[in-house]
């Protein structure tokens, strides 16, 4: 197996997780500046935004990044399911005084588009990755003229040859354990999704491109661990959460450091596709996976004044408390000795 940090030309096979809502490029800067791969999330950042954190990020490190983007299709409208979304979240509209018929479904989170290829053409980032998918030819050639690295997610054996024939220089094996949103793309069926140590074996048997675990790992021991397996990286999310560099809400931290970050599970409430988060109030009561949430990403815009409600009282029961299975490693140490501490469980060279 290819050793990843020689593709991706970082000191260290250790990347951050791109985490959308909870950071901007100074994480990203922080890691790769420490030997890691830092990555931006771009899927909530308008073009002007994700510019100015281009901009700003590439002022601070000399080193690889990585850009990430989400590459969903966008959903057409469903006055049947709004109706019934909006039925479902009536009594907490009513409880906040929240006047749920000035609100309208919210996209919140743009694709891949020609657009944004045109800021990688401009940026020129030395890795960039995708979600749910790949995009598509078109747009993909125009990242490979670029001359970046592509990497993109996938949760199933399936996923990842698929990615692997369709162009990926390596692929990241995410585990059910995995904080976020999962990168499933050819499928829904939540029962297909399977540990990050069931699945790194299999991707690393099967696949010639790098496989990158990704999914409960917070340590050095799971670091190494995964490592053992055969991955040829890690990418690690959760863990740095609690870091000075991220933007993580004071509601988020809170539950970060609680008994509750014990609990997590796969919801849809918040944007209409499974992501792994703490279980909350909207969770317990609504169920985490509900049919009457809008398809990703139109279930955010009638979440979105409630969640603000409660955080201006300091409660998030109705915030996306992203995070994975494996806390333990959450703690408010700077991000580049987070990165050396995970460093420590890499085999010696």
């Amino acid at each position: 197996m290819a050793r990843i940090h020689d593709l991706l030309r970082t000191e260290l096979p250790i990347i951050q997780a791109p985490m959308a809502g909870v950071q901007g490029h100074a994480l990203a800067v922080a890691v790769s500046n420490a030997g890691g791969l830092g990555s931006l999330p771009a899927a909530l950042l308008a073009l002007d935004a994700l510019r100015q954190e281009l901009t700003a990020l590439k002022a601070q490190t000399a080193r690889p990044f990585n850009v990430n983007f989400f590459c969903h299709e966008a959903p057409a409208p469903d006055a049947e399911r709004d109706a019934a979304w909006r039925a479902a979240l009536a009594p907490y509209h009513a409880e906040f005084g929240v006047d749920a018929a000035v609100l309208t479904v919210a996209t919140g989170r743009a694709p891949f588009s020609e657009a944004l290829a045109d800021l990688v053409a401009e940026f020129e980032p030395p890795v960039v990755s995708f979600h749910f998918g790949l995009p598509s030819a078109a747009l993909m050639q125009r990242v490979r003229v670029s001359r970046a690295v592509i990497l993109s997610s996938a949760t199933t054996l399936d996923e990842a040859l698929w990615l692997e024939a369709n162009g990926a220089d390596a692929v990241i094996a995410q585990g059910l354990e995995a904080g976020g949103h999962r990168g499933m793309f050819l499928g829904d069926d939540i029962s297909t999704q399977v540990g990050t140590f069931a699945l790194l074996p299999q991707l690393v048997r099967a696949l010639r491109v790098p496989v990158i675990a990704a999914g409960g790992i917070a340590d050095a021991q799971g670091v190494a661990a995964a490592m053992a397996l055969g991955a040829a990286g890690v990418q690690v999310g959760t863990a740095y959460l609690l870091c000075p560099e991220a933007t993580t809400s004071a509601v988020h931290r809170a539950a970060l450091q609680s008994a509750a970050a014990g609990c997590t599970a796969l919801t849809n409430l918040f944007t209409g596709r499974p992501a792994r988060g703490i279980v909350n109030r909207a969770m317990r009561e609504l169920g985490p996976m509900s049919r009457a949430a809008p398809a990703f990403p139109l279930a955010t815009g009638l979440m979105a004044p409630l969640r603000a409600k409660a955080e201006a009282l300091g409660r998030g029961d109705f915030s996306p408390l992203w995070a994975g299975q494996n806390t333990s490693g959450c703690r408010a140490v700077p991000a580049a000795q987070l990165t050396r501490e995970l460093a420590a469980g890499l085999p010696a060279r």
